[in-house]
């Protein structure tokens, strides 16, 4: 052996006594780690904005007004899920999927009212048993709240924080505890913390920017959750700030809104005008990482709880099982991510938990239903064997259960349901099954039709009811996996 293979192995194993040292330090999921030094572990930043589209995204290549460079930017160096979707397009059940990993009956909080249970096992919970810090700002919408008590809106009870038990400087429900341009929320000790005079996703960026600047001994998960792009509830309307008000006027119309009426025509440049902040704001927060000497150690993740519809397909803005509802944007950057890939296969909300607990090297609990989302960066076979489905539970609007596919949305209701009354029922009827690859905008319903030489809108090779057969089993399984029982599903008979 000459003295290059002697150089070359003594290398080898260095780095394999590194790796195993480091290993070594990882402790069972859920149990503090009592050796090695946190720091081996990269931090996590992870952004919500509330109510963003995902063709919103410039990355995704579906919208051509460019107000997303920073985000953009996110998609080039790490990776971009093209087909995020929500498993609950309501903003409390959709948080609550995103840190249990489990569906939103599961968790409890299947419509906006139910807390997340005391000592839920959550993403804070499992990181902090691993040695990182737990920490929040911004929208909660997870703790016990109701209409009929203003006292529930603003501070969060510590048992109620989904173990976010460091930084607390939160509202339960934000819309209601302020407006644009002034408000308050609370922190850990209760203590409110009013603004005034700055815009909401301003204050909420600079708070995070001051955590970010200080010292960290530890590794931190920091959550950024934003209500941009969010109406303002009581104004019912998309405030944006003061130098973006007028910007976006006649802009750009995503195609699914244009066929339908709706409040999208006078919506649309607030929106914007909101949408552009937040990606100011993520833009702030990612320079502010690299003037720390953080960059490179933080995993960057946006996403969003759900989608906005502009009241085309109901009376409201999401809790609906169309694209413009549960189509989320979905990138991350950092330490295992930078790649500058684009993920086209289907993932969704359940699987963000145990995607950021795998890159860590934290086991994710059996509780979580959903998958780590990194072997699709890793393996040709592992993308042919990914599950191309997702599954989506309605509340509030309807009681209605729907499965997501590459090629279909299939959707069922109970019509005797009450959404805000009822988590489940054992009797559906399908009510809508649109065809994406030939009606990727959802406006031909196809539940209930049969075979039609002259419907342009489906030239599939199976009969539309052989179709919905299969997607009815198919949706059945998907609900059973999720601890509902099987319910009884009838084909619909009629056009719709």
């Amino acid at each position: 052996m000459d003295s290059r293979d002697v150089a070359t192995r003594r290398e080898f194993l260095k780095r394999s006594a590194a790796v195993a040292a480091a290993s070594s330090s990882l402790a069972a999921p859920g149990e503090a780690r009592q050796t090695g030094s946190p720091r081996k572990r990269p931090n996590i930043l992870l952004y919500i904005a509330d109510q963003f589209r995902g063709d919103f995204l410039g990355a995704n290549g579906l919208n051509p007004m460019g107000v997303t460079p920073n985000l953009d930017s996110i998609g080039r160096r790490g990776v971009c899920f093209q087909n995020a979707v929500t498993n609950q397009p309501l903003c409390s059940p959709s948080r609550a999927c995103l840190f249990t990993g489990q569906y939103a009956t599961q968790t409890g909080v299947w419509k906006l009212g139910p807390g997340l249970r005391p000592g839920a096992e959550t993403l804070a919970t499992i990181l902090r048993g691993q040695g990182y810090t737990a920490n929040y700002i911004g929208k909660w919408h997870l703790a016990p709240s109701s209409g009929e008590n203003p006292a529930s809106y603003g501070f969060v009870p510590l048992e109620y924080r989904g173990g976010f038990a460091d930084l607390w400087q939160a509202s339960n429900e934000l819309e209601l505890t302020s407006h644009p341009y002034e408000g308050t929320i609370w922190d850990g000790e209760g203590k409110p913390m009013h603004f005034s005079g700055i815009y909401r996703v301003d204050y909420l960026t600079g708070l995070a920017v001051d955590f970010l600047r200080q010292r960290h001994e530890k590794p931190f998960f920091l959550v950024v959750s934003q209500l941009e792009p969010h109406f303002q509830n009581d104004a019912n309307a998309f405030i944006p700030p003061k130098e973006y008000a007028a910007r976006y006027v006649n802009p750009f119309v995503p195609k699914d809104l244009r066929f339908f009426p709706g409040d999208w025509a006078a919506q649309l440049p607030g929106y914007y005008g909101d949408i552009k902040r937040i990606d100011d704001s993520v833009g702030t927060l990612l320079k502010t990482l690299e003037e720390q000497n953080l960059l490179d150690n933080t995993i960057v993740l946006f996403v969003s709880d759900h989608g906005c519809h502009f009241r085309t397909r109901n009376q409201e803005y999401k809790r609906s099982p169309h694209e413009s509802s549960i189509h989320i944007p979905l990138v991350v950057q950092g330490p295992g991510f930078d790649r500058g890939s684009m993920v086209t296969e289907l993932v969704s909300m359940v699987d963000v938990a145990p995607t950021l607990l795998d890159v860590v090297g934290i086991e994710a609990p059996d509780s979580m239903r959903g998958h780590s989302t990194m072997p699709l960066l890793q393996s040709a076979e592992a993308r042919r064997s990914w599950r191309q489905e997702a599954f989506v539970q309605v509340s509030a609007s309807q009681v209605g259960r729907a499965i997501r596919t590459p090629e279909w949305t299939y959707y069922v209701i109970d019509p005797n349901g009450r959404g805000n009354r009822d988590p489940g029922s054992m009797h559906y009827e399908e009510y809508q099954m649109y065809n994406l690859s030939s009606d990727p905008h959802q406006l031909l319903n196809l539940a209930g039709r049969s075979d039609n030489p002259k419907l342009v809108h489906y030239n599939g090779d199976q009969p539309l009811p052989e179709v919905a057969t299969t997607l009815r089993q198919r949706l059945v399984a998907r609900m059973v996996e999720a601890g509902e029982a099987a319910p009884r599903i009838d084909p619909r008979r009629y056009y719709p």
